[in-house]
């Protein structure tokens, strides 16, 4: 398959993930409750409301709860990092984790798709997220490496205790469990997630010298947490590839392609504060994919959530078939701080049209 049908198919992918009608993107504009996680108010919303038990804060990671609790702690740590960009730690772009998080659980995503375990289910423990669940699985690696990068970094500033992960019940040898734990089996993934940490320091510090907030520079931190974000997708996928057996075709499908996506949303350093992710949820399916599913018309889909599956499906088809090498040229166009607000806004804002050149890409 030559490039520049691919090219074309990545643009169809930008198209559907933004270009719907007005009157279908107010439709799906988020309002109240609906703008943070499920419970998002009933979890802790600081480090000290864990429990503490032998001088260490435990933290059960495999409790919706409590590994929201993770990133409601992060949200408030970093929140004076982002006064500038909204109201109520609103522009905040750590935002997209729990809100990923919070799809996640509310779409069933991270109960056990094995159905042998009541874990996840209503019926049975609705707060446990399964081991055998590959959505539950590769957000670890989004929320407590991500969490013990920052506690590296120094972010929560001195804490009176240390910090302990508890373990699921099985397949244990999948994650690591504290700061020097993690640091000894994935050293160069805590480094990315301590980076992005640091640079929101530096900037503090930087703002005490000179009585000014000027040497934040939001594209410089958006890039180094997609950095960390991308690295620890891949570094996860392979080793949770095992978990797909448990999904359904078409799910196992989405959920790779979602996880190739990333790569390409990752490289417009895309914002992702409170709205916008949001924003840009309302148009990922509400439920599980299930065997009988066919794309591009399942029927309690809305049309603009079946084009954007379809739209993923080709994106990593292509970009498998070219090698990566679809991947490669986007990246290329968006080096520049120019590329990437352009690209940006191809995914926020492109009017209505489903149609995009190919020279709109040559353009950037």
């Amino acid at each position: 398959m030559c490039p520049h049908l691919g090219i074309h198919a990545l643009l169809v992918v930008i198209v559907t993930f933004s270009a719907v009608p007005a009157a279908t993107q107010s439709e799906n504009d988020v309002t109240g409750e609906d703008l943070y996680p499920p419970l998002w108010d009933l979890a802790p919303g600081n480090l000290l409301d864990f429990p503490v038990k032998d001088n260490k804060i435990v933290i059960n990671a495999w409790n919706y709860q409590d590994r929201l609790g993770v990133y409601k702690s992060l949200l408030s740590a970093s929140a004076k990092y982002f006064d500038a960009f909204g109201p109520h730690n609103s522009g905040n772009i750590l935002w997209g984790l729990p809100l990923q998080h919070g799809w996640q659980f509310r779409t069933g995503r991270l109960a056990d798709p094995s159905g042998v375990t009541s874990c996840g289910y209503e019926n049975g423990e609705p707060l446990c997220q399964s081991v055998r669940s590959w959505w539950s699985c590769m957000n670890y690696y989004l929320a407590i490496i991500p969490f013990l990068g920052a506690v590296e970094a120094g972010i929560f500033g001195q804490l009176p205790y240390e910090i302990e992960i508890l373990p699921p019940e099985e397949q244990k040898d999948d994650f690591c469990y504290s700061v020097k734990d993690c640091w000894s089996r994935m050293p160069k993934l805590m480094d990315d997630w301590k980076a992005f940490f640091e640079y929101l320091l530096s900037t503090e510090h930087k703002a005490v010298s000179s009585a000014s907030l000027s040497s934040f520079k939001l594209d410089d931190a958006l890039g180094l947490m997609w950095k960390a974000h991308t690295s620890s997708i891949a570094y996860a996928l392979p080793m949770f590839h095992d978990r797909l057996k448990y999904l359904s075709d078409p799910e196992a499908n989405f959920g790779e392609d979602w996880a190739d996506a990333v790569d390409f949303i990752a490289a417009t350093h895309f914002k992702t504060d409170l709205p916008t992710t949001n924003n840009f949820q309302a148009f990922l399916p509400q439920r599980m994919l299930v065997e009988g599913d066919v794309l591009p018309s399942i029927s309690d889909f809305s049309p603009e959530q079946n084009k954007v599956l379809v739209s993923l499906r080709v994106l990593h088809k292509v970009n498998k078939i070219t090698g990566g090498l679809l991947l490669k040229i986007w990246q290329k166009a968006m080096s520049t701080e120019a590329g990437r607000r352009i690209g940006r806004e191809l995914i926020e804002s492109l009017p209505s049209s489903q149609k995009l050149e190919l020279l709109d890409l040559i353009e950037i």
